[in-house]
């Protein structure tokens, strides 16, 4: 049996292009040399949490405290991940990478991670287009139009790969599923770094989901090996770490110190980070228990120390510092829904520029020019604010945990909201849609994360609604059915058969309602897909 193989999988344009004989040769060297740390990590994560759940706290690190106290840098952004104030996020697919290189962004986040799904189609699809996008080749005939690409600028492509959690299971290395991340990044350096280098640019990542430096520190290893292996430049590649995990909110400085040769900057995932912190404390008691999901805003206490300490850690380091996503997007048949959308992405951004923030996302080229235009107004000429160093800032691990004085409570409506997100949300990725928008929120994976871990939250810490009404499994089963009648009817006689609800029901009730809480529901997901 050869050291690498594809398990079955549905036939799939153009997967000769992108798996060659020396791409699959590369993954399996990676693999070799990588996965069985990466399995050691994932184990230590359970450890940790493990830890978390004994004693009810975090904090930062002993071990590592030289480090933090320590004075040292990362080194410089190359020359077009300087000036990034504003990013644009979306999936690979074809359309929006066209629509993303016309935007106008200064950074284009080419998603294969949350806003993606790991169907083989779009795993394949997606670094098929992310190779023509670097040669500017890409292009999307229709009945309607072709869409084409402009004549530019154009973003700067920083990909991101999936998170250490997720396998790839339809390709195989010594009789075991392959790494997602060391498949998508591997794939994209491997047919891209080169000729991104060529072109004046770089090969630039950014890494999600990571829980502590030593998973950082893996990062490093394999970049290293890649640039040996391709013949890059030392220091070619250069990374952005999304801070999206409680845990590594405790390990800013410790992060950036294992990626030094490779470090840009920190990101405030701020959605993924909610779902973190009820994941790993969703069994600590009342004072870990959030509201509303449209009751916390980026302004609650503990995102407050969250995002200062970001920004005060990534400039003490010379790092860049790159705000979150506001998930309001523009409807361009309701101008009502579109002013109030703009409004709050301006609001939001406002107050990130304002904190320091060398730039941010937004999920909709719509949005491009109002996050531009609120970081002009603060930048003016300069690419960054780096030299804003804020020495003031000062974050404590009680503030990071401060969850209860967020404030707020748990109503029916954000219960059924909850509900009715993570329904459609699961049906959609199930048919290969990772960014859906919803009720004019642009959700994706991290989203219907937040609404299905506090619905298990909510369970299993006895919370009551304001009527006294507890909120129990067999509520959220009732208020399941109604949402899925509604649904229904909303839909034409001959789509119902053709969706996929019932089988994202039944996702939903494993991994909100079940006994055991499911660590990704991406996961058990992953299972239901070609």
């Amino acid at each position: 049996m050869p050291p690498t193989q594809a398990e079955p999988a549905p036939a799939v344009d153009h997967v000769g292009e992108v798996l060659t004989a020396d791409a699959i040769a590369f993954l399996t060297d990676l693999h070799q040399r990588f996965a069985a740390r990466r399995a050691d990590l994932l184990a230590a994560r359970g450890r940790r949490r493990a830890e978390i759940a004994r004693t009810g706290r975090l904090d930062f690190r002993a071990d590592t405290a030289d480090i933090r106290t320590g004075d040292w840098t990362v080194p410089p952004p190359p020359p077009d991940l300087t000036d990034r104030r504003v990013e644009i996020t979306g999936p690979t697919d074809r359309k929006m990478t066209i629509n993303a290189l016309n935007s106008g962004a200064k950074v284009w986040l080419a998603d294969l991670e949350d806003a993606n799904t790991p169907h083989w189609a779009n795993v394949i699809g997606g670094q098929r287009n992310l190779y023509e996008a670097v040669r500017r080749t890409i292009e999307l005939p229709t009945d309607a139009k072709t869409y084409r690409l402009g004549p530019g600028p154009y973003p700067t492509i920083v990909v991101r790969p999936r998170g250490w959690h997720l396998d790839e299971r339809h390709l195989t290395v010594d009789g075991q599923p392959a790494v997602g991340a060391l498949v998508d990044a591997g794939l994209h350096l491997f047919h891209n770094a080169a000729e991104l280098l060529r072109r004046g640019s770089g090969p630039y990542l950014y890494l999600p989901k990571l829980e502590s430096h030593e998973e950082a520190a893996l990062w490093h290893d394999v970049f290293v090996h890649i640039e040996q292996t391709l013949g890059l430049p030392t220091g070619a590649i250069r990374v952005t770490v999304l801070i999206e995990t409680i845990t590594a909110a405790f390990e800013m400085d410790e992060i950036l110190w294992a990626l030094r040769p490779y470090a840009t900057g920190l990101n405030a995932g701020r959605w993924d980070y909610l779902f973190s912190i009820i994941k790993n404390f969703r069994d600590a008691g009342g004072s870990y228990v959030l509201p509303d999901r449209s009751a916390v805003t980026m302004t609650a206490p503990f995102m407050r120390a969250y995002t200062e300490l970001l920004v005060a850690t990534c400039h003490r380091r010379g790092a860049m510092a790159i705000g979150g996503m506001s998930a309001f997007i523009p409807n361009r048949r309701d101008a009502d829904v579109t002013a109030r959308a703009i409004d709050q992405v301006r609001a939001d951004k406002q107050r990130e520029a304002g904190d320091g923030f060398d730039g941010s996302w937004v999920a909709h080229p719509g949005l491009v020019p109002v996050c531009r235009e609120v970081f002009d107004e603060v930048l003016g000429d300069r690419p960054h604010q780096l030299d804003r160093r804020r020495p003031e800032v000062a974050v404590t691990s009680d503030q990071l945990l401060d969850v209860a004085a967020t404030g707020g409570t748990v109503t029916e409506a954000g219960l059924r909201g909850n509900v009715s997100v993570a329904l459609r949300y699961l049906e959609a990725w199930l048919r290969g849609n990772g960014a859906v928008a919803i009720d004019n929120l642009m959700e994706d994976a991290a989203t219907a994360e937040i609404s299905r871990s506090q619905i298990w939250q909510w369970i299993h810490n006895g919370v009551r609604l304001p009527d006294g009404t507890p909120v129990t499994a067999d509520l959220v089963r009732r208020i399941g059915e109604t949402e899925l009648a509604r649904i229904r009817d909303g839909m034409a006689a001959a789509q119902w058969p053709a969706s996929r609800f019932p089988e994202a029901r039944e996702l939903f009730e494993q991994v909100a309602l079940g006994d055991d809480f499911v660590d990704f529901l991406t996961l058990p997901a992953y299972r239901l897909i070609d």
